[in-house]
């Protein structure tokens, strides 16, 4: 809605600025027109000329000059001298028309000034006691013969400019917006429409007015979209369900597996070659039942399916208990952990949950032993900065290639794989501690190690006021 309102008065302010321009531009043309039209030789300026252009001989005839000629044949007119008292025609040009009258009465005079002899535009100019008369072309001039005016319309003139102006403004907007509401009334629905898109709503709009066929398109693209969400819906829960019931079907036959690995392990009966590879199986099965856990609880966590029971955790308790639960199960010291936690850092408190928080830094340590199967040096910091808390995890293993770095921070899968790679990979378990970490608004980086060697995981959140 508020889009509608902001393109009708969009409409609006074009069309009073359009007509503002408009206006201004007729005043300049019409200025402009006029003010060339005055600069040239009017009729009363061209009488004027004649006037001056008639010089009187001795026998008391009259004759015209060259510039008088000229200015006959410029303004194809003829002209006529009516002496004083008698009314009689006492010169005329060459090329008075035949028609013509040649004596005139003071009202025939009266009549000639103020408007036509003979259907011919005239103007007039004095000549001593005489008078000229100037006739012009018919179709030169338009003369208003009746040029008086009411004193009080031309004084309120600049008021009743104004007023018509204003009125005829506010009637142009009424028009306009009387005959443009069929296609407001049909854009409002339109641009609703289109905001509802990318929102999710469930879009639909009348396929009737001016914008019909536009309608009609967003709504095949609201129902392509639906059907789109409807089957990744379908196709999320299906895999979904199918991870579920893998995880499930596997765990009794990898239980089995496990169970009777241990047997065969600790059986003092057999070879030592027979218990070492019932150890391989042991641990092989152990590591295949860890990943199906994580592939499980990674679906749950992509498909929200994974509840998150948030409640006020302290980190640096989630943090000490990992590490000790990993020192317990390093029965050979080859991963001595070093913990640093800042003054600040010595309670971080945050809504989440302690057992996912939990397996996502014991997952980031299980990468660290997998990685480096021959023992490195692990090295744990937690800070604070105000209100931010920061956990940093790396190690001086054998690191990570860029080009590997490059596919864990862009991949968003584990399980895509080219069929080039072999062997143990950064992959699944830093996706879930990536999934875990957002799902309580932090955020995560993987790089290098120090000095650019081995690997590192860094992670932040903010804290929450307790």
């Amino acid at each position: 809605m508020k889009n509608t309102w902001r393109l009708i008065r969009r409409f609006v302010f074009t069309l009073i600025l359009s007509l503002i321009i408009l206006f201004i531009l007729n005043v300049i043309l019409l200025v402009s027109y006029t003010y060339s039209d005055t600069n040239t030789k009017g009729g009363w300026q061209a009488a004027e000329e004649m006037s001056g252009a008639l010089s009187a001989r001795e026998d008391g005839s009259f004759v015209l000059s060259q510039e008088g000629e000229e200015l006959l044949k410029e303004q194809g007119a003829w002209a006529l001298l009516v002496e004083d008292g008698s009314g009689n025609v006492i010169w005329h040009s060459e090329n008075l028309p035949p028609e013509i009258p040649l004596h005139y009465s003071v009202s025939d005079i009266s009549w000639s000034t103020r408007g036509y002899i003979m259907d011919y535009p005239t103007t007039t100019s004095a000549r001593g006691e005489d008078l000229v008369i100037l006739g012009h072309p018919k179709t030169k001039y338009w003369k208003h013969m009746w040029n008086t005016w009411d004193y009080q319309l031309i004084a309120n003139s600049p008021k009743l400019i104004l007023r018509t102006i204003g009125i005829n403004l506010l009637l142009i907007v009424v028009i306009y917006i009387v005959s443009t509401s069929g296609i407001i009334r049909s854009v409002k629905p339109i641009v609703d429409g289109i905001e509802g898109l990318p929102e999710g709503k469930d879009v639909y709009v009348k396929e009737k007015g001016l914008l019909s066929g536009l309608a009609v398109a967003i709504n095949r693209s609201a129902e392509r979209l639906r059907s789109q969400e409807y089957a990744l819906k379908k196709k999320e829960r299906a895999q979904a369900d199918w991870i579920a019931g893998v995880s499930h079907d596997i765990r009794t036959p990898l239980s089995m597996v496990m169970g009777y690995a241990g047997q065969l392990e600790d059986n003092r009966l057999l070879p030592d070659e027979a218990r070492s590879q019932a150890k391989v199986i042991r641990i092989q099965s152990m590591r295949m039942k860890n990943l199906v856990n994580d592939l499980n609880l990674y679906s749950k966590l992509e498909y929200s399916m994974q509840p998150v029971n948030k409640r006020p955790v302290n980190l640096v308790a989630v943090v000490r208990l990992s590490a000790a639960d990993f020192i317990n199960l390093d029965l050979e010291g080859r991963y001595p952990v070093e913990l640093e936690i800042s003054g600040d850092a010595s309670s971080c408190m945050l809504e989440g949950d302690k057992e996912l928080l939990h397996r996502a830094v014991n997952n980031i340590l299980t990468n660290v032993r997998v990685h480096n199967p021959e023992g490195c040096r692990i090295f744990i910091k937690m800070e604070r900065d105000m209100e931010k808390a920061e956990l940093t995890v790396e190690d001086d293993g054998k690191g990570i290639s860029e080009e590997e770095l490059e596919r864990l921070k862009n991949k968003p899968h584990y399980m895509i794989s080219d069929g080039t790679r072999r062997g143990e990979r950064h992959g699944l378990g830093l996706l879930i501690v990536r999934q875990i970490v957002e799902a309580h608004g932090g955020n995560v980086e993987f790089g290098h190690g120090r000095g650019g060697s081995g690997f590192c995981v860094r992670m932040w959140w903010r804290l929450c006021e307790m």
